[in-house]
């Protein structure tokens, strides 16, 4: 069973940067997808990013030319570069491979 494991949130001003990390207990290189979601206060959780094959990604429209997906094969590790960040990406964000999901990482974006 896949273990994920978030870090990298936090409280930051409009318009600054964070980049979150996920530490996969297995072998990324043979995981085909693996994306992040975020789920902001009475609101479903949404697609963030997600990485396919071999270097495919694809955005929510609310964060493209923003927010970058990226792995380290070598670490395990998958990113979400977050920059240009809006009070409205507020939420808690998740890791998500092989039907397993992390704890997720709590991201606040003040005005």
């Amino acid at each position: 069973q896949v273990q994920l494991v978030e870090s990298g949130g936090g409280l930051v001003q409009a318009g600054g940067s964070l980049r979150l990390s996920c530490v996969v207990s297995l072998d990324i290189i043979n995981i085909y997808r693996m994306a992040w979601y975020r789920q902001a206060p009475g609101k479903q959780r949404e697609l963030v990013a997600q990485l396919t094959g071999v270097s495919s990604t694809e955005y929510a429209d609310s964060v493209k030319g923003r927010f970058t997906i990226s792995r380290d094969k070598a670490k395990n590790t998958l990113y979400l570069q977050m920059n240009s960040l809006k009070p409205e990406d507020t939420a808690v964000y998740y890791c998500y491979a092989r039907n397993m999901w992390g704890q997720g990482t709590q991201v606040t974006v003040s005005s």
